[in-house]
């Protein structure tokens, strides 16, 4: 399979669960942020504002993800993060507990702050 050029394309092969819960996530980032460009940028669903990249998401073979593309963002809500796997850059969730819409918005709020004083 090439490539995906669109977050359509990249969702098309996952598997409902997962494509149901990304399609959630995907809607609660474009109301918190209509004017962000989507984008597929390192093989993932992106979302880009004035041209930096802003927050991704993915599917993997046991879990979904979220992509705040910063580590500072992962520490700042660790605590409410602590139910979720984390690493530097990703916050690992299951379909059927996704990430709070409340704190995704916390997070791509912190996100455009830390875009802007770049």
């Amino acid at each position: 399979m090439k490539n995906p050029e669109t977050i359509d394309e990249y969702l098309k092969p996952v598997d409902a669960a997962k494509r149901q819960a990304l399609e959630k996530l995907r809607s609660t980032i474009r109301r918190i942020v209509p004017k962000a460009e989507e984008c597929i940028s390192y093989g993932l669903p992106c979302f880009r504002l004035d041209g930096k990249a802003l927050v991704g998401f993915g599917a993997a073979k046991h879990h979904c993800a979220f992509y705040p593309w910063s580590g500072k963002t992962v520490d700042e809500f660790a605590a409410e993060l602590a139910g979720y796997e984390t690493s530097k850059g990703a916050i690992r969730f299951q379909p059927e507990k996704p990430i709070p819409a409340g704190l995704i918005r916390k997070m791509v709020k912190s996100r455009m702050a830390q875009n802007q004083k770049s």
